[in-house]
Parts: C-alpha cells; structure tokens; sequence
C-alpha cells in the first residue's frame, strides 16, 4: 500500500510541476517584446490601406505603356478646301474616347500633331473646342492633327465616378494610349509625330513627354507648368466655393499618396524633346513667370528650347495668332526629312 501512494504522490507532484512549467512558458510567449509566437494568443493584423491611385504615379504609367487599339473615323463632321474634318475614337483603359481630327488631302502619308486642348467647361463643350482653329491651320499645311476630348467630353464615355483626381490622371493614360494607336491611322507617318498643348494641354503635354520619354517636338502655348497640386490650387477663386470642395479633396488625396508622385515638376529631367513655347505679356491665366521658369528649367536639362513673349497679348494668343502659327508650322517643318 506504501508503494501504491507513493506511486500516486510522485504522479501529483509530477502533474504540477509540469503545469507550473505551461504556465510560466505561457506568460514567457506572451510577452509583447518576446521574438516568439504564442500559439494560445491570436495576432492582430493591421488593416491594409489599399490605394487604387497608385498605378496612376507618373512612374507606374510609364511602365505601363501605351496600350494600342484602332483609330476609328466614325463620321465626316465636314469637307474643307485640301482637309475633311472627322470624328474618331479610340479606345483606353476599355473605354472609348473620341475626337476632332484633321486629314490632308492625297494618299501621302502626312505628318501627326497630336493636339492637347485646355479646360473647358463641361457643359460648354463641344468636340474641338481649344484646338480648332490651329489645327485646321496645320491640317491645311499638311499635317494631320488630332485632338481627343477626354473622358466625359464629347462623345466619350464618362470615367470612373466618384474620384476628381482619377479622372485627372486617366487623361495622362488616354494620352499614351493615343500615341499608341497613331499607325493604325490612314496615311499616317509615324516617323514624324508632333505635340501641341495650350494651357491645361500644355500641362498635358508635360506629362505626356515625361512618361513616354518620346522626343516629340513640342509646341506650347501658355501652358500650365506650376507643381502639382498649386497647379490646381492657383485657380480655386474662380470656383462657386471658392475652392472649399477641392481642398476637401486634395486634403484625402495627400493623407494616402506623396503628390510629388503626381506632378510634372518632379520629372522634368525626363523631357528629351524640343520645346517650342509661347506666352503673352497680358494673359490673365497664365502668370509670365511660369513660363520663364518652365524655358529655364527645359534649357538647364539640354532642351533646345524656343522661347517666344509676345507684348499685349492675351491667354489665347490674340493678337499674335498668326504670327504664331506661322512659327509653329516653321518649327514643325524643320524636323521633316526632305523639306
């Protein structure tokens, strides 16, 4: 009977002692400090923030690429002395886009001005607003122009809702995806590609240069060349709000995403092209100090650079117009082989 409890007491004391040994390893792994996982205890994750915003970084869109799809002339809009006048569509991100587009007359192939309109008001706008009047002028020096309206505009389709910064950065990717889809153009000659922007398509046309990394020669007109977000910011008076809603925005925008990401400021070193630019001394938009920075700046990085200022005149080049386009189409013409 002694054995069988001493059996039983060596058993108890056994049972504790390897309960005392759980429970002091139980509070040793649950230490917070402790490099070990504790098998009783469920770790907390951290949530994880998506950001959809960020494939639309200028540097996620130039490792995308442009992506190609057939330029459709969907309709003579008009016939005019050695051009017709269309109304295409492409198609980016799975969404169409349209707009005006000149074609010389002949079966040549003709050189390309891809043109990059300013801001209109949506409710005002028609296909080819901003960029009519200079591209039937080029059109009838023989090169075809064409000008997309953007998501939202003309016969486009609307972009994604619910986010104003979306909305801006796909207008970077319809422009790639534009380029793109230039050889699928009728007497297309895409050895000769141009750019044209005027005001917000001067900014366009920035950023179009910085992703691609292309050389296009570029012509702008007034453009806007201030950093992303003051770019925006510049004009909030002009807003019913005085600016109150997009503030808002901008303010949820940067809690999540480094602006500088955004902005053609921070890529200027990517432009390889030639720059043709314009400015008036009375454009009430666009501050001359922006454009002298901007041919500063283009000069600094090995541009070559054409710097105009034309006294009087005003946002949309009035009344320096012709002058103006006359030098367009010489500097245009002086990157054509055999002119």
């Amino acid at each position: 009977m002694a054995a069988k409890q001493k059996i039983i007491y060596i058993f108890f004391i056994s049972f504790f002692f390897l309960v005392g040994i759980l429970f002091f390893g139980w509070q040793f792994f649950n230490k917070s400090n402790s490099g070990f996982l504790n098998p009783f205890v469920s770790e907390k994750k951290e949530a994880v923030v998506e950001k959809p915003l960020l494939k639309y970084s200028f540097v996620n869109i130039k490792n995308r690429g442009g992506k190609p799809s057939k330029i459709k002339l969907e309709k003579i809009l008009r016939k005019n002395n050695g051009f017709t006048s269309f109304l295409f569509s492409y198609l980016s991100n799975d969404r169409k886009v349209t707009g005006l587009l000149h074609l010389p007359d002949g079966e040549a192939k003709k050189p390309i001005i891809v043109m990059l309109r300013g801001y209109v008001d949506i409710n005002e706008y028609q296909t080819g607003i901003g960029t009519r009047p200079a591209g039937e002028y080029y059109a009838k020096e023989g090169f075809i122009t064409i000008a997309p309206d953007y998501l939202g505009y003309g016969g486009s389709d609307m972009p994604p809702q619910g986010n104003i910064w979306e909305e801006r950065f796909l207008r970077h990717v319809a422009v790639q995806d534009l380029f793109a889809s230039l050889p699928t153009l009728p007497n297309a000659d895409t050895d000769h590609i141009f750019l044209w922007g005027h005001s917000n398509g001067g900014m366009e046309s920035l950023a179009a240069l910085e992703i691609s990394g292309k050389d296009y020669p570029t012509v702008l007109w007034a453009p806007v060349s201030a950093y992303f977000p003051y770019d925006v910011l510049y004009y909030l008076n002009e807003a019913e709000d005085k600016g109150k809603a997009l503030r808002k925005e901008l303010a949820n925008f940067e809690k999540d995403y480094d602006v500088d990401n955004y902005s053609i400021a921070t890529h200027m070193d990517w432009i390889k092209a030639p720059v043709q630019l314009h400015q008036g001394s009375s454009d009430p938009y666009i501050p001359l100090s922006w454009s002298d920075e901007l041919a500063s700046v283009l000069k600094e990085n090995a541009n070559k650079v054409n710097y105009f200022v034309y006294p009087g005149t005003d946002h949309n080049m009035r009344p320096s117009w012709d002058t103006i386009v006359k030098r367009d189409v010489e500097f245009f013409n002086s990157f054509l082989k055999n002119k």
